[in-house]
């Protein structure tokens, strides 16, 4: 190539009097191999071309096709500061007014609002400000929200749109012990950026009323909660098994437990007894259930939360462990079950490792076995044993039991599948019948005085229930698969919780409301004790304390909340963040409850959503907040997977398997194949090379680890903010997972009021996508006009706007007005223009159709007529002919009646 001439077409604006004009003019190419040029103007009335690349600036000699010149030519030096010139100037506009905005303050919330406007609360989950910042993931949800409140501003509502940081945490405590660095550091400096990236894409925040969880200021607020918790018997502490990890120094909660090691580092997770703070969220198991029927939230969400609930009908079965001897012992174990009419088919029971009765069951012969599975039961997470898919194991406990309903002995066993923490640690095991109700048969002993043989199965489990109340074998039971909420953590980097235990009773006594906020001490070491103890237990002079009330000297808790704690009331916080002397002002959450969006992952759906809820009605009993929910829309956007990865599928040989070959896939590795090698074939993608060969295509969710992670910052500097929220919300449906890839005036106002009233209703109902298709095809029938209205143009930048904020405000700007268009109202469709006005019209030839024809709806015979004369179809029945009369009804038909000479018999 370099020996060729590149050739180039190019747009030039000359400087008045020449016209904009297309050219054509020659360079050798290689002297510019890969480099990427911009036009620009340089000298009056005679057309000067610089073209860039990166910080190269050169001028050259080109032949102007206008006035036949030749201009200078010059080469210039690599200049850093050279500014490149784009067709569409985003690196200008979008900064230009997000410090409009900033500077005015336009989308700030005043504290005093009229209260007589509607008000719209909409809200995204809280973001944790990690130090990697965002992906292009999560702007997702963002500029969903940004679109939904930039509407309703518009449309007159009060908007109430914050952000905030859910910033305590393991994450950044571990990045401290890594690296000597104060958490607060660490959090403040990622917070920052986190910041600058949302500014960055325009999104209508009012960050007037920014919080994050590690302010005293805040959390002073997350401890008065507890200690409200703690008056109603809602907080207390027991000894459980939790997850430990002897590396990380704490307690994990279930979710951060994976295949027996901490989600964060890999480190081994054992299951010990410690005594804990917990919080008795199934106290409030069904009022949680029962008013999921009220919330507008995927069903999918609000069944999650019903299965997590697990609220079950049943019984408590007592079944007598067997002696030595063959008697019976005062030893008793009590199992739950749903399904009391099945008792005559339970042939063993089955104990968890935890079990407390165990120890009294294991027999000699047995011990080994036992305690070398408990341990493996030890280093596995709840989730994990209750896994449907996974196999089921066990071990014989070496002991028997009676069935009570039966008289015989049966086996007990211990199994991993059991939780201590669920019913009562035991179960008795049916090796038959299934979920659907039958007939009950082989079910009858006289000698208890039981009978169920012919019942249905919802009659013979009432009949099993009054049996074993009366007998003093068990009773009624309902039952949930929810468990109190464990409620510490060993941890420095969290809200310390503000209880402190005297020394002489250790009795655990709360900090009197004016004490607060219990603040952390300043810690220079945040390692592990290794004793078990939290790190705060290395502040000594801050666990050292006296209680006010009486005087007596005391030591603080030294466990703090987990993350959960702050992200579970936030929502409230934002309607009166500077509130110093309540948690919230009545009148304030009066006017803004309930939310009436919140957008976010379902990663969610069982953990924060469900804690805050519970927090919420505790609040609502205490007559602190008016609603009983927190949230009424909830809304769970899709996730954006990385580009497509194509894996070649190799055997330990070397040698290529195609990824359709299941059977000899149990061995084999896999090898990244660039995607110009990849070519479609049907519905599998194969190799160019070797089109026998199919390969692995799949799209992961963005992460570090996969190395497919992209920036929204890099997406901003080559193609603007608006051009990235635009992509995003055009990528599909809101909440389906898409996968990112880089590569006349009647007929003007019935296009643009259709355009209006389509926008306004998928953004309303959260289809951003197909609002931005209803705008294309507005664009796409207004470049056919003549002429553009004024009037039809501005109405059609509010309708962008919400989507493309800053483009709007520079158009609108340019237009002559002089205020931010943010609280422009938004435009409402006409329902005039909304009718077809166009119909298709029947064409027949004497009585019998021949064709259509679209017309107006207000067209007359002699158009209709003249319509029909030009269409295909129709103009073959009338050329020559002659036409005897014409049949019209206006929006019904058009029949043309020929003279009977041109009838051909027969036709």
């Amino acid at each position: 190539m370099s020996s060729q001439l590149m050739q180039a077409q190019v747009h030039v604006q000359s400087l008045p009097p020449l016209p904009l004009q297309l050219h054509t003019f020659q360079l050798p190419a290689k002297r510019f191999q890969s480099r990427k040029f911009t036009v620009k103007t340089v000298k009056a009335n005679a057309f000067g071309l610089s073209l860039y690349n990166g910080s190269w600036k050169c001028k050259f000699r080109i032949r102007s096709s206008v006035n036949g010149g030749v201009n200078e030519v010059e080469e210039q030096k690599p200049n850093q500061q050279q500014v490149v010139r784009r067709p569409y100037p985003f690196h200008e506009i979008e900064p230009k007014w997000q410090r409009f905005w900033e500077e005015n303050r336009t989308f700030r919330t005043p504290d005093e609002i009229d209260t007589s406007k509607p008000k719209y609360y909409v809200l995204d989950m809280f973001p944790y400000p990690s130090g990697a910042g965002l992906h292009v993931g999560h702007p997702l949800g963002y500029t969903a929200t940004d679109i939904l409140a930039r509407l309703k501003r518009m449309q007159g509502y009060n908007v109430l749109h914050p952000m905030g940081w859910d910033a305590f945490g393991l994450p950044a405590e571990q990045y401290a012990i890594e690296t000597g660095t104060h958490p607060k550091i660490t959090t403040l400096k990622n917070i920052d950026r986190f910041r600058s990236q949302l500014k960055s894409l325009g999104f209508s925040y009012d960050w007037d009323r920014e919080i994050s969880t590690t302010e005293p200021g805040y959390y002073k607020w997350t401890q008065w909660i507890f200690l409200q918790l703690l008056k109603r018997g809602l907080a207390y502490q027991a000894e459980v098994p939790v997850n430990w990890c002897p590396a990380l120094g704490t307690v994990l909660a279930n979710e951060e437990v994976v295949d027996g090691v901490s989600e964060r580092g890999g480190h081994p997770v054992i299951r010990k007894p410690m005594r804990q703070w917990m919080l008795k969220i199934t106290a409030y198991a069904d009022r949680l259930l029962e008013d999921l029927d009220d919330l507008d939230w995927p069903e999918s969400i609000k069944e999650m939360q019903r299965n997590w609930i697990g609220r079950s009908e049943g019984a408590e079965m007592e079944f007598c462990v067997i002696d030595s001897d063959g008697g019976e012992s005062d030893k008793k174990i009590i199992v739950y079950t749903t399904r009391p009419d099945t008792i005559f088919g339970a042939t063993y029971l089955v104990v968890a490792p935890e079990n407390s009765l165990l120890s009294s069951l294991v027999s000699a012969a047995q011990t080994k076995s036992v305690e070398e599975y408990k341990d493996l039961a030890s280093r596995k997470s709840e989730l994990e044993r209750t896994e449907l898919q996974k196999q089921k194991t066990g071990v014989f406990s070496g002991s028997y039991a009676k069935n009570p309903a039966t008289g015989k002995s049966i086996p007990i066993w211990v199994a991993d599948y059991v939780l201590g923490s669920y019913g009562t640690g035991a179960i008795m095991a049916v090796p038959a019948h299934d979920n659907r109700e039958g007939t009950i048969l082989n079910s009858s002993n006289p000698t208890v005085e039981l009978d169920i043989n012919g019942l249905s199965s919802k009659e013979a489990a009432s009949k099993v229930i009054e049996w074993a109340q009366r007998t003093g074998n068990g009773q009624k039971k309902v039952n949930y698969k929810l468990r109190d909420w464990l409620f510490a953590r060993q941890r420095y980097w969290g809200e310390p919780i503000p209880v402190m235990f005297l020394d002489d009773t250790d009795e655990g006594v709360p900090l009197h409301e004016t004490e607060l906020p219990l603040t952390l001490p300043e810690l220079d070491d945040f390692t592990p004790t290794g004793t078990g103890e939290p790190p705060l237990a290395k502040a000594e002079s801050w666990v050292r304390t006296t209680d006010q009330s009486s005087g007596k000297p005391a030591r603080r808790e030294t466990s703090t909340m987990p993350q959960w704690a702050g992200s579970c009331w936030y929502y409230l916080r934002f309607m009166d963040p500077y509130n110093t002397e309540e948690l919230v002002d009545k009148t304030k959450e009066s006017y803004w409850s309930p939310v009436d969006v919140y957008v976010g992952g379902a990663e969610h759906a069982v953990l924060h959503l469900l804690y805050s809820r519970f927090w919420h009605k505790v609040l609502y009993d205490i007559g602190v907040v008016s609603t009983k929910e927190p949230f009424r829309c909830v809304i769970n956007q899709g996730i954006i997977l990385g580009e497509v990865q194509y894996m070649a599928c190799i055997d330990p040989d070397g040698n290529l398997i195609s990824a359709d070959s299941a059977d000899t896939l149990a061995e084999h590795y896999q090898e990244v194949v660039p995607e110009e090698k990849v070519m479609k074939s049907r519905d599998s993608f194969v190799l160019k090379e070797n089109p026998d060969i199919c390969v692995i295509a799949r799209a992961h969710k963005m992460s570090k680890s996969r190395g497919n992670v992209v920036n929204p910052d890099d997406v901003v500097s080559e193609y603007g903010a608006d051009s990235l929220r635009l992509y995003e919300m055009f990528m599909g449906p809101f909440r389906d997972s898409k996968t990112w890839n880089t590569s006349g005036i009647e007929e003007q106002l019935r296009s643009l009021h259709k355009c209006i009233a389509k926008v306004t209703e998928e953004i309303e109902g959260t289809r951003f996508n197909t609002g931005i298709s209803a705008m294309m095809e507005f664009i796409n029938a207004a470049y056919k006009w003549d002429k553009h209205p004024r009037s039809i143009i501005e109405t059609f930048i509010l309708l962008l706007s919400p989507y493309a904020p800053h483009v709007s405000e520079e158009l609108w700007s340019r237009l002559g007005y002089s205020k931010s268009l943010a609280f422009e109202p938004f435009p409402k469709a006409n329902p005039a223009y909304l009718k077809d006005s166009t119909i298709v019209l029947p064409v027949q030839i004497n009585g019998k159709t021949r064709g259509t024809i679209q017309v107006e709806d207000i067209c007359t015979e002699e158009d209709a007529f003249s319509l029909a004369l030009k269409d295909e179809k129709v103009s073959k029945y009338l050329d020559g002919k002659s036409i005897k009369k014409r049949i019209y009804v206006p929006g019904k038909i058009l029949n043309v009646i020929l003279d009977r000479q041109n009838i051909k018999v027969g036709a």
